[in-house]
């Protein structure tokens, strides 16, 4: 089985919620999500923001489901890891 273990994604979103609000929901989707915000830019009605999300196996789904039920879109996920649980050998 493969996890997602690490996202960085660019999403736009109004001014409210905050960032903290913001990345406090987004980490209770998850049991163990570590979520870090970083505001990129803000204008007049938005902020863009990057955001990683790191955990043992993200769901990614309920994650942009998250996003999208706070007003903010998903622009691209810039970053991904995955772990395989697979032995390789």
């Amino acid at each position: 089985m493969v996890s997602v273990k690490r996202l960085v994604l660019d999403v736009l979103k109004p001014h409210q919620p905050n960032a903290l609000e913001f990345s406090m929901a987004i980490a209770e989707v998850g049991v163990d999500y570590c979520v870090h915000v970083t505001v990129l830019e803000v204008d007049e009605n938005t902020e863009t923001l990057q955001i990683e999300v790191a955990a043992k196996a993200i769901d990614f789904d309920a994650v942009q489901s998250a996003i999208a039920d706070m007003g903010a879109s998903l622009h691209s996920i810039d970053e991904v890891e995955v772990e395989s649980g697979e032995d390789a050998g």
